[in-house]
């Protein structure tokens, strides 16, 4: 309701994962670096971790948008399924038609698929998002999978991405199998203090700002102090931020702005909340 009044064409703050909007901080430019790598280098299985809100779905969706036409993906948001399940969505999201409803003959019918875009000389690329969810039989049926290979390469790699308990999870000793295949890893660390200015500036930009919205720097030390270099804290703070200077007719946003920010969302004061 405020982008009118910034002279906006749309909200540059929206907590959606929208990737016209993904600022490639340091963190994420090296693991989207570490993602292109361990695709290409056909490492098999990838672990990207990060806290709620760090950006790893977005960053997932700018992988897609930086792969081939030669490689093919499925990206499964939900992984919170059952094995036939998952192994279904799984085929459905590549493209792969299928009759039968047994493992056996969805496998073989992956299999097939993979096997065929080998002989293209194409890649396969699976991404689990949420994958702290993933129950560890389920994860064990998906290292499994992984064994569709051929001597000498692997036919398709699977990202696993989640939340920091993905990397508690993997080290339960069932699952030591998988967590030996896993040929990259990669945390996704905070925004650094530098880097939130950039990033609220960046957005702005894209959502269509002409240069006249200004956060100050005590504006900008507040929105650190309370996200601590969180992507989607800082987006729900702008946000509520940026409405606060509507009402008040003000395209500056100023420390105060943050701090009534913060209080309406959390209900109190920043100072007592940190």
């Amino acid at each position: 309701m405020y982008t009118a009044f910034y002279g906006l064409k749309e909200n540059p703050f929206n907590v959606t994962s929208d990737p016209g909007f993904f600022y490639f901080s340091k963190a994420h430019r090296e693991a989207l670096s570490h993602l292109l790598y361990g695709i290409s280098e056909r490492k098999g299985f990838l672990e990207i971790t990060g806290e709620v809100g760090a950006g790893k779905t977005t960053l997932c969706k700018a992988l897609l948008a930086k792969l081939d036409s030669t490689t093919k993906t499925a990206f499964i948001l939900n992984s919170n399924l059952s094995e036939m399940q998952l192994l279904e969505a799984i085929l459905e999201d590549f493209g792969i038609p299928y009759k039968r409803k047994t493992r056996i003959a969805l496998t073989r019918q992956l299999n097939k698929f993979l096997m065929e875009e080998l002989g293209k000389k194409s890649n396969a690329v699976l991404i689990l998002d949420e994958a702290q969810t993933l129950k560890p039989s389920t994860l064990e049926a998906i290292r499994l999978l992984s064994n569709l290979e051929t001597d000498k390469e692997k036919l398709f790699q699977i990202v696993l991405v989640g939340q920091p308990e993905l990397r508690e999870k993997l080290k339960d000793p069932s699952l030591l199998q998988l967590r030996q295949r896993i040929g990259v890893r990669f945390h996704i660390s905070p925004l650094e203090k530098e880097e939130v200015g950039k990033y609220v500036y960046h957005r702005l930009a894209i959502a269509g700002s002409a240069g006249d919205i200004n956060f100050t720097e005590d504006a900008l030390d507040k929105i650190f102090a309370y996200s601590n270099g969180i992507p989607r804290l800082i987006n729900l703070v702008c946000d509520k931020a940026m409405l606060t200077g509507f009402v008040a007719e003000q395209k500056t946003i100023e420390a105060d702005l943050i701090e009534k920010s913060i209080f309406e969302i959390e209900g109190v004061p920043l100072a007592v909340k940190i």
